[in-house]
């Protein structure tokens, strides 16, 4: 019988973990801030292509991913110790439909609290073959991603990442380097075909940021370009977190990413974090969102992204993990853990 026994904290998860917040915020900040569409002949018409072919839907999906992965690593790890992971996760998973809850006041579109859903949906599964995991999320991603239905692909997502985990595909990567090598340039082509049938539905002018349908539920060009974008997400996101894992075998990369891991080990934090400097920049710099264009938002992230990583690798060379994190385990054990570093 196959022994679940997990290696200590995996940091190659932290690495993608931070990277996906990189993208998270650009997508994030149009809805926040109610951003208009772009003014024709700007460079804000080159940066929206840009985002809704790149970024759109790609990092949601890879921090969905990652909670799937995180799911079986926990409820693993707790039955490592002879504990009830069952419980503690459910614990895990209000506190995280709480946190999204109240996050959702601020940002409609916040997605812990779809997270915390399908935790409760995904449980039983933990039981499940990995492989009858991995036919029903490949199943229900195929099906979903037609639909163009962007909520509803968290779910087969973070299947995918229980099964992902019930492979044990991130331990000892330096020995998958070659699997991770076909993976990537797998998801390589096949993302370069979706991007091609994606960018030939392009409108030609600057487009409202959200699938619309007519009476008769027909689409437009815009809405279009939009759901195919919806439908290749994930297999971009695939190809990404191959590529980084590839990157990552090399010391010098890690070495030049690092600031990346502590963002990502702050995920929590960090996330929730975002939406309270989106909103205080939005009211410090501007009196109307209307006001904003599409590039002074990614001048607003970069910000964003120095003060918080900066945030991050001073807060963790104190503490042993973020404040919200460090609230969310003791919730979870009912307890108090050990929370400065030791000196």
């Amino acid at each position: 019988m196959e022994r679940n026994t997990i290696n200590p904290r995996i940091e190659s998860l932290d690495y993608i973990r931070g990277f996906a917040l990189l993208g998270i915020i650009l997508v994030n900040i149009l809805a926040l801030l109610d951003i208009n569409i772009p003014a024709p002949h700007t460079p804000d018409v080159s940066y929206q292509r840009f985002l809704y072919l790149f970024v759109e839907g790609r990092f949601y999906s890879i921090f969905s991913f990652l909670f799937g992965v995180g799911f079986y690593i926990f409820i693993t790890r707790a039955k490592e110790k002879g504990k009830n992971g069952y419980i503690l996760f459910l614990r895990r998973i209000i506190i995280l439909l709480a946190f999204g809850v109240i996050h959702s006041i601020f940002q409609p579109g916040e997605a812990l609290k779809y997270y915390a859903i399908c935790g409760f949906i995904v449980m039983p599964f933990y039981k499940v073959n990995k492989h009858i995991n991995l036919a029903i999320g490949i199943t229900l991603l195929i099906w979903f991603g037609v639909m163009g239905e962007k909520l509803l692909l968290t779910l087969p997502i973070i299947l995918l990442g229980l099964s992902a985990g019930q492979y044990r595909v991130f331990e000892n990567l330096s020995q998958k380097t070659k699997k991770v090598f076909v993976f990537t340039v797998i998801t390589f082509f096949l993302s370069l075909f979706g991007l091609v049938v994606q960018y030939s539905l392009i409108p030609q002018s600057p487009f409202q940021n959200m699938i619309l349908y007519s009476e008769d539920g027909a689409m437009d060009q815009a809405s279009e370009f939009l759901k195919m974008g919806v439908t290749v997400g994930p297999i971009i996101s695939a190809f990404y977190v191959g590529l980084l894992l590839l990157l990552l075998q090399t010391k010098m990369v890690r070495i030049l990413l690092s600031p990346l891991k502590y963002y990502g080990r702050m995920a929590l934090t960090n996330y929730l974090g975002q939406t309270a400097f989106i909103l205080l920049a939005g009211n410090l710099l501007f009196k109307s969102a209307s006001a904003m264009t599409y590039m002074q938002s990614l001048y607003i992230c970069l910000a964003i992204y120095l003060i918080q990583i900066i945030f991050s690798l001073i807060w963790l060379r104190l503490f042993r993990m973020g404040p919200l994190e460090w609230i969310w385990r003791i919730v979870t054990y009912w307890k108090m853990g050990p929370f400065l570093m030791k000196k």
